[in-house]
């Protein structure tokens, strides 16, 4: 049960053990990723909700959209070229430190970081103007305490709903990263798998990724339930 045969192009290694033992590269990659998308996104889109409509609500929604528009292995080589081969802030390719980690993980999360921004500001601009905020107001309490007390949880459900597919893309869209910077993580392996026509270790990797997005997006409605009271599955 749960065996999924051995590599075509390994001969010596079964798929388990390449899944097993790639896959910690992959999601310590996709961590890092996820890390940097919602500590941005989400600081990037309460500033732009507070600033609406001033220069600094443009400028982080001009950024988000940049983002958003540019695919990863367009932006991955372009900053290899200027903060790698030019700068030489960075190695060009391999995992083996936390500085090689950080081009793969930026070019991973830029547009997981645009959306988060986008879906904050909008979060925030709709929980802003609720009444339970004006209430807060009127109370007297300090604008930070009203804002991360009251306001945030509120603020971030779309952002927790968005999670469950930015973690599976993060995973998916590692395959190309991974690729790019040669990091031997799972995605490098599905990709030579499918160049080599490893048809074992194609079918293995495509139903360990969706076994992944299934308990991701388990988890999230599962957080969702915990942050809105107002949901309560199973109830008609």
């Amino acid at each position: 049960m749960f065996d999924l045969g051995p590599s075509y192009k390994y001969p010596n290694r079964t798929v388990n053990e390449i899944i097993f033992q790639s896959f910690p590269i992959s999601l310590l990659l996709g961590s890092f990723a996820i890390l940097i998308s919602v500590v941005i996104g989400i600081v990037g889109g309460m500033i732009a909700a507070l600033k609406q409509n001033t220069k600094v609500d443009y400028i982080i929604m001009f950024f988000s959209l940049i983002g958003i528009s540019t695919p990863s292995f367009v932006l991955a080589p372009l900053l290899v070229l200027f903060f790698a081969l030019h700068l030489g802030w960075f190695p060009v390719a391999g995992f083996d430190s936390f500085r090689s980690m950080v081009l793969p993980a930026i070019s991973l999360s830029a547009i997981y970081t645009a959306y988060i921004a986008r879906l904050s500001r909008s979060g925030m601009l709709d929980i802003i103007k609720q009444d339970y905020i004006k209430t807060a107001r009127a109370k007297g309490l300090s604008e930070p305490v009203i804002l991360f007390r009251h306001g945030l949880k509120g603020a971030l459900l779309p952002v927790i709903s968005f999670m469950g597919p930015a973690f599976t893309g993060v995973l998916t869209g590692s395959m190309v990263i991974e690729t790019i910077f040669n990091i031997p993580g799972l995605g490098r392996y599905f990709v030579n798998g499918a160049i080599n026509r490893d048809y074992t270790l194609v079918i293995g990797t495509a139903l360990f990724v969706a076994t992944i997005i299934f308990v991701m997006n388990f988890i999230v409605d599962i957080a969702y339930a915990f942050l809105d009271p107002r949901v309560r599955y199973g109830d008609n």
